[in-house]
């Protein structure tokens, strides 16, 4: 095809119903007005001129040279949008969506037709859009998102919750807390910016409100209805995310309408993510657009229905570039045939179904309450230690379960699935169950997790307290995996009653008895594929150079205060300072969070997560200052807030969330 020239609008305004302006960037093929092209539609609040500048400009110029116009819009109250931000996946929000979709398609450019994409917040209301069926959008591209807000995001999992939650608030308060760029929206900056920083939310606040799966978050949830979505679906993650099971869960609730692409990566798109391989996500993204938004009879709908990257017994390390594996392909994805395991009376995990009634074979369990350091972030951004480190360090804590060296070669798609007896010692608790491949030296690589707090074992909208002493069956899905487990290896299965930083423990840690005797492991067997290549980018460095004042750092540690008994978790994040090319602009951003815990205490549990934000150009200087604390005690959460603002080094503004206690409910 051949390349077509284009134009970039750095700064065009939309005009919504109710007077708001929206701030949006625009990648315009040249001669669009006389010759109308379809348009690919973002909506995010990450800020278009420098949040998400990088990607963009790794991607809607590809698009716009194929013909297809890209318009990245931010969300109300973020970059040079007018207003404040509501929270996340609003009404407001997807209305105004439908709207800008409206917009786009009746713009003299266009020719009707519009696809809407994203990763994280705008693959997930990409999704949401889909389900409301605005009449021009024809298509989605959802990267790393989910279809069921209360177990698949960053919030709770399983009735587990995520210390994410605070990170992600802390984020958002660092996000929404700047301001917009004065070149674009002249001398009315300031005004903006301190409309949006007196009345930006805590979204923790909300998120605490809502400790079961209610209403709120079964907004957005597409499982809630797959019926909702007509419109084709390109559904892509990776193995290294915590937003892994989206493309199973969509093929599975939207049958042929939806396509999945699982890969080995962290939180990114596919043709700059790591650990490698890439694809080649620009041409199968040009395709798709083209197909569903232009017509062309040129074979992509008759992409298999799911193909995944089968992870061939890797390593964890402190940075991994490159995973090795293979790419298959299932033409029709369908429940896979489940491989069962159960622990034989010597404690070996063995193949076959556990002894009907067998005698009961009581084992006690009590995780130190600092067990899963090595469990790395929810979501992950780096191939580094934000990946699951060895699992020697937290399987210390757990008790666990290994087959013999394997006979041969296993391998595995799908999610695996948990089944066992246990009686608790108190009214609630946790349990964490890890898949592991043991490799011959002994290096132990999480395969996949799961969680559960027992009072949410019957489903997560009416938790129910355990009985003390009181057995009762737990069946636990854990995410999804694509793994060969090789000739020589072990596969091991991990259980603990603590995994924290990750998960915030329980008010009560009292352990539980877990009946090995009835313990049951279903592993999805990979079962009839194709072997298949996937396309890999032509350009290995497809991210734009922006000038660097200031290099990046990034920084994790566990520090274990033995005289205290106390350990802690800190994390260091700095971006750097990076100057933008063509704007002049300069940001930088930097994370502190600090996780503490006392190992026999789990009301000793803190948090704290610090975002500092930096903008400048010669003659201006911004900087934000958002931190976010949690603590607990047995009956309450206890959360607070403050955001600083400083103009030239001189604060000129400062919000309190004053602390706030909201009741734990059966957590």
């Amino acid at each position: 095809m051949t390349s077509r020239g284009f134009t970039t609008i750095e700064n065009e305004w939309i005009i919504l119903k109710d007077g708001t302006r929206l701030a949006a960037r625009i990648w315009m093929p040249d001669g669009a007005r006389e010759d109308p092209v379809p348009a690919v539609f973002e909506f995010l609040p990450y800020r278009k001129r420098d949040g998400t500048s990088l990607r963009d400009e790794s991607t809607y110029p590809v698009f716009a040279a194929a013909g297809i116009a890209g318009v990245r819009v931010d969300i109300r109250g973020s970059g040079e949008s007018d207003g404040v931000i509501d929270g996340e996946y609003s009404e407001c929000e997807l209305t105004n969506a439908c709207e800008l979709i409206a917009w786009i398609a009746a713009q003299p450019w266009s020719n009707g037709a519009v696809g809407m994409m994203g990763i994280s917040w705008g693959g997930f209301n990409s999704l949401q859009v889909a389900a409301l069926r605005p009449p021009a959008l024809k298509a989605v591209i959802s990267i790393a998102s989910t279809v069921d807000r209360y177990n698949d995001d960053i919030h709770y999992k399983n009735g587990c919750h995520l210390s994410a939650q605070l990170s992600w608030a802390a984020t958002m308060l660092g996000y929404q807390s700047r301001p917009p760029d004065p070149a674009l929206v002249g001398e009315r900056w300031k005004e903006m910016w301190l409309e949006r920083l007196a009345g930006e939310p805590f979204f923790m606040e909300e998120w605490l409100a809502h400790q079961r799966r209610d209403g709120f978050w079964g907004h957005g949830s597409i499982s809630e209805d797959f019926s909702s979505i007509e419109i084709p679906a390109l559904v892509i993650a990776g193995w290294a995310d915590g937003y892994r099971n989206t493309p199973l869960m969509a093929i599975e609730g939207l049958g042929g309408k939806a396509k999945a692409l699982i890969g080995p990566w962290v939180h990114k798109y596919p043709h700059f993510a790591w650990p490698k391989p890439r694809t080649d996500f620009h041409g199968e993204a040009i395709a798709w657009w083209n197909k569903w938004l232009r017509g062309d009879d040129n074979g992509i709908d008759g992409l298999p229905q799911a193909r995944a990257y089968i992870l061939d017994a890797i390593r964890p390390a402190p940075r991994r570039d490159s995973d090795p594996g293979f790419w298959v392909a299932k033409d029709v994805w369908s429940p896979p045939q489940m491989q069962c395991f159960y622990v034989e009376q010597f404690g070996k995990l063995t193949e076959g179904m556990p002894i009907p009634h067998a005698p009961e074979h009581p084992v006690y369990l009590h995780s130190p309450l600092d067990t899963g350091t090595a469990s790395g972030e929810y979501f992950t951004l780096k191939p580094d230690a934000e990946m699951a480190i060895d699992q020697r360090s937290d399987d210390a804590g757990s008790l666990i379960f290994d087959t013999m060296p394997l006979a041969g070669d296993y391998d595995y798609l799908g999610r695996p699935v948990l089944t066992l007896g246990l009686r608790s010692r108190a009214a609630g608790g946790n349990l964490c169950a890890r898949l592991v491949d043991v490799h011959p030296d002994g290096t132990a690589t999480r395969v996949a997790f799961g969680v559960v707090n027992l009072t949410h074992r019957d489903g997560n909208a009416d938790p129910k307290p355990l009985i003390p002493g009181e057995k009762v069956s737990i069946r636990l899905v854990l995410d999804a995996c694509g793994y060969r487990f090789r000739k020589g290896h072990r596969i091991r299965l991990s259980l603990s009653t603590a995994y924290w930083p990750m998960i915030l423990p329980p008010p009560d840690d009292e352990g539980i008895e877990v009946d090995i005797a009835a313990i049951g492991l279903g592993l999805p067997m990979l079962g009839h594929h194709q072997r298949i290549d996937i396309k890999e980018p032509a350009n290995p460095d497809p991210l734009p150079k922006y000038i660097e004042h200031a290099a990046a750092a990034t920084k994790r540690q566990v520090v274990r205060d033995l005289s205290a008994n106390r350990t802690e978790y800190h994390i260091h994040e700095d971006t750097g300072l990076t100057e933008h090319p063509e704007t002049g602009l300069s940001t930088r951003q930097l994370r502190e969070e600090v996780w503490s815990i006392t190992p026999d205490n789990p009301l000793s549990m803190t948090g704290t997560s610090t975002w500092t934000c930096d903008m400048r150009r010669p003659g201006w200087f911004v900087r934000t200052v958002a931190t976010a604390r949690i603590a607990c005690t047995r009956a309450d959460w206890i959360i607070s807030a403050v955001v600083t603002a400083f103009e030239d080094d001189v604060q000129i503004f400062e919000k309190v969330f004053a602390e706030k206690r909201i009741a734990r409910d059966l957590m």
